[in-house]
């Protein structure tokens, strides 16, 4: 009986051995699904490793670089899938970096959609690319389950959402939550917050100023309110989708600590959220928020929460300083100059002076001729928005801003040129002078360099989160303005060249005669006015369709 004994001892320690080796291997493909590893202990509840992305949207086909760090560890399963819920199925696929540290694991049929360690040797750091699908339009997230020891690990860290290109992530923030098993349970509020205690126990911001919560359906209300060592933190407002602050150093949105409550199917999903330089917030796992508490009655959405005034290791901020609180609503008026000048009364001015001198050649006021006076009163204004729109933003950034890319360089080139077509105005030569004909070009080719420049510094401008103009509809418009505006000077030029080529051509001689433009002239005045009456209708469209849209954000 030795043998039978032994051989059934080898055969238990071997089904002992071989879960263990194959976690060792990082061969781990039965996880694939609940990243749970087999290690028959809880996971832990406060994760103390980071996976990080590095950028925070992407296109089809993009490669994105993934980064799992902290603490040293021995195993790791990393995986993508839908932010919007976490356990679907795996997407896009993963390239190595370093094959001596992870390997492609195929997981639902899926080849090198997931990545895992090779080794139990000890790490602290693991980088992967991972390609984007082709076909993709949704936001996507990282989740990463870290193994330190046998009994001692991770399930599920997530990353920073990553957004497609082509969705505004503020949309996809309105439908898209963090899904981690380190969120903590949210209760339902029974009633409307009140600012009874404002300035008593409580610090409070109210939008309108002392706007009452519990009375006003569009009162923006947030609150904060010391107890021991947190702060209890209540924030309502009008369910449009979302509410959320941030807290800054400074007066300018970016590398802030931010807070975001998202209405979804009929609840709440409440996140801290990071503001990283010039992008769109990136939502985090809600494990340093406690006692979350949210409402929806009455067109009006409430959340709370409490943090603890000071979190060591972490990215937020102590409670305990002085910051810039910024709330999700906010004006636009400086963005909204450009577009006037450069939407209405530029893009007018410019077409009654190329093509409308025959039209209203008579004078006017002061002896010119009203198509002079009707081109000098809209570049005018046009040169008087520009100086608005460029003042303002020194104003409200109180100088120079280094964060905002080409846009001021070109806003400063605009603004030189916007000057500098006046003043050339004003010392416009006869008709019949020599130098007339250099004046012209030289007037011609500044006014062109202004406006192309200024569209440029508009499209670049619409991105700048002190604008917080809305996406996609900012860069649509535009588009259809410019669009719009080409297309009207192109009509305006084929029916100039047919007009002034109007011809008959006699058989017998065959000598061109031109024919005789007393009709044909009337007729093209007509036409020429009506044009300009739909042109200038549909540029106050885009203009009222695109402040419509800036004062709903």
């Amino acid at each position: 009986m030795v043998v039978p004994e032994f051989t059934l001892g080898i055969w238990v320690l071997l089904q002992l051995i071989s879960p263990v080796a194959n976690y060792a291997n990082g061969k781990v493909m039965e996880a694939c699904h609940t990243m749970v590893p087999g290690h028959g202990a809880t996971p832990q509840s406060d994760p103390i490793h980071k996976v990080k992305v590095n950028q925070t949207s992407f296109l089809p086909g993009d490669t994105i670089t993934v980064t799992l760090s902290g603490p040293q560890f021995k195993g790791f399963l990393i995986e993508a899938r839908k932010a919007k819920n976490s356990k679907s199925d795996v997407i896009g696929s993963f390239t190595l970096i370093d094959k001596e540290v992870s390997q492609l694991l195929t997981c639902a049929g899926k080849e090198d959609s997931a990545v895992s360690h090779t080794s139990p040797s000890k790490k602290s750091q693991v980088q992967v690319y991972w390609n984007a699908p082709s076909n993709i339009d949704y936001a996507v997230q990282f989740l990463a389950t870290v193994v330190e020891k046998d009994k001692v690990y991770w399930v599920r860290i997530p990353s920073p959402l990553l957004f497609p290109s082509n969705v505004h992530p503020f949309t996809m923030l309105q439908t898209t939550t963090v899904s981690s098993l380190t969120s903590n349970p949210i209760i339902n509020l029974k009633k409307l917050f009140s600012a009874v205690d404002c300035g008593k126990k409580k610090f409070c911001i109210r939008n309108p100023v002392n706007c009452d919560p519990e009375n006003e359906r569009h009162c923006f209300f947030l609150s904060f309110e010391r107890e021991n060592h947190s702060v209890l933190i209540e924030m309502s407002g009008p369910n449009d989708g979302y509410l959320s602050f941030a807290l800054s150093h400074d007066q300018w949105m970016g590398d802030d600590d931010g807070y975001i409550c998202i209405h979804e199917d009929e609840t709440v999903h409440i996140h801290p959220s990071y503001v990283i330089g010039r992008s769109h917030p990136v939502l985090d796992s809600s494990a340093t928020l406690e006692a979350m508490a949210w409402r929806l009655a009455d067109g009006v959405i409430q959340c709370s929460f409490r943090r603890n005034i000071s979190l060591p290791g972490s990215k937020r901020f102590d409670l305990d300083q002085k910051y810039y609180i910024f709330l999700a609503n906010g004006v636009t008026s400086e963005g909204a100059f450009m577009f006037v000048a450069w939407m209405t009364t530029g893009s007018i001015g410019v077409l009654v002076a190329r093509f409308f001198k025959p039209v209203w050649p008579k004078a006017f006021l002061f002896g010119e001729a009203a198509w002079f006076q009707i081109h000098r009163f809209l570049m005018l204004c046009t040169s008087g928005f520009t100086t608005l729109g460029f003042v303002l933003p020194f104003i409200y950034r109180k100088g120079w801003s280094q964060e905002a890319g080409y846009h001021p360089y070109i806003g400063c080139i605009v603004m030189t040129l916007a000057v500098l077509q006046p003043l050339l105005a004003v010392f416009r030569p006869p008709s019949h002078d020599p130098r007339r004909q250099i004046f012209n070009w030289s007037h011609w080719g500044t006014g062109t360099a202004a406006r192309i420049l200024a569209v440029v510094a508009i499209f670049l401008g619409m991105d700048l989160p002190g604008l917080n103009l809305p996406s996609p509809a900012k860069t649509y418009a535009m588009i259809g303005f410019v669009a719009w505006h080409v297309g009207a000077e192109i009509l305006f030029e084929i029916h100039a060249y047919r007009l002034t080529r109007k011809v008959e051509i006699l058989e017998d001689d065959r000598i061109q005669i031109l024919q005789s433009f007393t009709t044909a002239e009337a007729e093209g005045h007509a036409f020429k006015k009506v044009i300009l009456v739909i042109y200038s209708c549909g540029n106050i469209a885009f203009l009222f369709t695109f402040l419509s849209a800036i004062a709903q954000q």
